[in-house]
């Protein structure tokens, strides 16, 4: 562990409630890019957000969008989260 920043090196040797730990935060920050993914997916294609019916909507779309990022990525169906979790895992030698 490096002292000054608080952070471990990928290398360091980590007991198994580290490593779970480790994994676990390596999982949802998979899913959090996952999301992020999606979001700017669905802002850019136009999709995900009622067609404007007086004008208030617009203002809220960005917040259903990523609410419907969000679900998506929660529910694992896409893999993609998966596939980022395990280039994460490899590169930092989890």
């Amino acid at each position: 562990m490096d002292m000054i920043s608080g952070s471990m090196s990928p290398h360091s040797t980590t007991s198994p409630d580290s490593a779970g730990q480790r994994e676990a935060e390596l999982r949802a920050q998979a899913q959090q890019l996952e999301a992020f993914l999606f979001t700017e997916l669905l802002r850019a294609s136009g999709t995900g957000a009622p067609s404007p019916s007086g004008g208030g909507d617009t203002q809220f779309d960005s917040f259903l969008r990523q609410a419907q990022a969000d679900a998506v990525a929660q529910s694992g169906q896409t893999g993609l989260a998966e596939a980022i979790y395990r280039s994460m895992a490899k590169g930092a030698g989890a």
